[in-house]
């Protein structure tokens, strides 16, 4: 949570009009983020966000008192933690392990690898 400060977007609309405002957007969607406040937080505009990257993880929302002499709403939420752990089957390869003399000595004898390599072409 943090006063994003990019008044001109309409989260509504999921639009802004100004090109640093586009820009956080497309972070925002870039990263799989949803914005869940939905209420005005300064004035009548909506500064204070809560990203998540999972829905209905935060629940609860409301805008409301000020702290002391702030122009910004406090935001309230809860957040769920519920749910089991899943384990990744995912295998992932141990690169500084791997044996790259070997694998340019194999690709050596393949034509079109000497090719490439005729050309300049470098690893």
């Amino acid at each position: 949570m943090r006063d994003f400060n990019h008044p001109d977007v309409s989260w509504e609309n999921h639009t802004a009009r100004q090109a640093q405002s586009r820009r956080f957007l497309q972070s925002i969607d870039d990263n799989f983020l949803m914005q869940v406040v939905k209420e005005s937080t300064r004035n009548r505009a909506l500064l204070d966000l809560v990203l998540t990257n999972k829905e209905g993880q935060v629940e609860d929302m409301k805008a409301g008192d000020r702290l002391s002499c702030s122009d910004h709403e406090m935001v309230e939420f809860r957040i769920l933690r519920g749910g089991s752990w899943a384990t990744s089957r995912i295998k992932t390869l141990e690169l500084r392990r791997a044996n790259f003399g070997l694998f340019k000595e194999l690709l050596g004898g393949i034509p079109w690898a000497r090719a490439l390599e005729g050309r300049g072409v470098q690893e």
